[in-house]
């Protein structure tokens, strides 16, 4: 790929990581040019129930902060992991499967909000990618600064204390972490567990065929049913696939 042609670049990336960061984009862009408000974006329980603005849902997870180099750390990170998982052996050729993934997390993330005042869960979302790129690749070697080697499952944790030490609050990172990690042995721990111990459900997190129909990826012969079923286990983790050094990292 030539990298200094941004339009290739922009259109090598996968499908969803893509949209995410383009709608992330044109928000901030939005935003900047007063065409909109963040106060109008914003997770906020008693504004989606009693008053019906249910795009807040959607639009806390769209908006990193105004241009400025914090929301490209944001933006690189977004698209670096997402993409990195998207590409993966784990969702390559499932973007059904990816999209429920994220469908997941958001989920929980967004049942959490209303609990621990967080407006926006955007950066959230990126830790429950980055923690779960991170466990599925366990022996990528990385570094921070050049200085502090480490293995790609402590990279969440690397990058909290970073942002810590800035003086940020850890409850969006964590909530992250948590949906990451709830996520990971849900659907990479437990099916193993169950298979061994020969339980009936062997699979709890199953893509609905709706979904993975209007992403493209239903099977021939497969309708349009949700439930519960057998499935194999998932392909070995993509080791270092795609993996380098980030912002401060090598």
């Amino acid at each position: 790929m030539n990298q200094a042609d941004p339009w290739q670049w922009y259109n090598e990336i996968p499908i969803v990581s893509r949209i995410y960061l383009t709608a992330s984009f044109i928000t901030t862009a939005a935003c900047a040019l007063d065409v909109i408000s963040p106060f109008s974006l914003y997770f906020n329980f008693g504004l989606i129930v009693y008053k019906g603005q249910f795009w807040r849902i959607i639009t806390n997870f769209l908006f990193f902060g105004l241009f400025s180099l914090d929301f490209l750390f944001h933006m690189y990170f977004l698209v670096r992991y997402c993409r990195l998982l998207e590409e993966g052996t784990d969702f390559r050729s499932r973007t059904g499967d990816f999209v429920w993934m994220i469908c997941f997390g958001a989920t929980l993330m967004t049942m959490t909000a209303p609990f621990v005042s967080v407006h926006f869960l955007g950066s959230s979302l990126t830790f429950m990618m980055v923690y779960v790129w991170g466990r599925r690749n366990e022996h990528v070697r990385m570094s921070f600064l050049g200085l502090f080697p480490f293995t790609a499952p402590y990279l969440p944790w690397v990058l909290l204390t970073f942002s810590v030490l800035l003086g940020n609050p850890a409850t969006i990172d964590l909530i992250g972490i948590c949906v990451g990690h709830i996520y990971y042995f849900l659907e990479y721990v437990y099916p193993q567990i169950a298979d061994l111990r020969g339980w009936r459900w062997r699979k709890l997190l199953v893509t609905p065929a709706v979904v993975r129909h209007l992403c493209g990826q239903v099977p021939p012969g497969q309708g349009f049913g949700v439930g519960v079923v057998d499935a194999p286990l998932p392909p070995a983790a993509d080791e270092g696939a795609g993996a380098g050094p980030g912002p401060g990292l090598e």
